[in-house]
């Protein structure tokens, strides 16, 4: 990553336009072109910098459901484990943690039903069973990650 990279990764968290051309106006914020800034953004998409470039939605508001979900994955098996969760596409958010619950990620459908089906689905994939941690209340937080 330059400098430049990290100006756009900086620039973009919060506050992206809401425009015809959303692209063109953030690019002109960072001062480069639309094509350049494109061209980055799915550089770093493709190195793995960035997990995901997108704007994230309330899916309960649109009448889908989240839940966080955790698993407890043995040392030997979690990048197998890892692949065989995030090969699902409602998974996101998949992360390691030091506990007893060593993989946490979030399951996000467009039907609340679906959400059993993925558990479901994972479980029978990896064997090991999904433990789910349902949303009581939400807290906007307006978390950022400076590059």
């Amino acid at each position: 990553m330059d400098a430049l990279d990290r100006a756009i990764i900086n620039g973009l968290q919060g506050g992206f336009p809401l425009s015809e051309r959303p692209y063109r106006e953030a690019a002109g914020r960072l001062g480069i072109s639309e094509s350049e800034l494109l061209f980055r953004l799915e550089r770093l998409l493709n190195e793995g910098v960035l997990s995901r470039f997108g704007p994230l939605y309330r899916a309960e508001g649109l009448g889908g459901a989240v839940t966080l979900a955790a698993m407890r994955v043995p040392a030997d098996r979690f990048d197998q484990v890892a692949e065989q969760v995030n090969a699902h596409p409602q998974v996101a958010h998949n992360y390691e943690r030091e506990h007893e619950f060593n993989m946490w990620f979030v399951i996000a459908v467009d039907d609340p039903a679906e959400i059993a089906a993925v558990v479901q689905s994972i479980e029978a994939a990896t064997g090991l069973p999904v433990h789910q941690f349902p949303k009581i209340e939400e807290y906007f937080i307006g978390a950022r990650f400076e590059a």
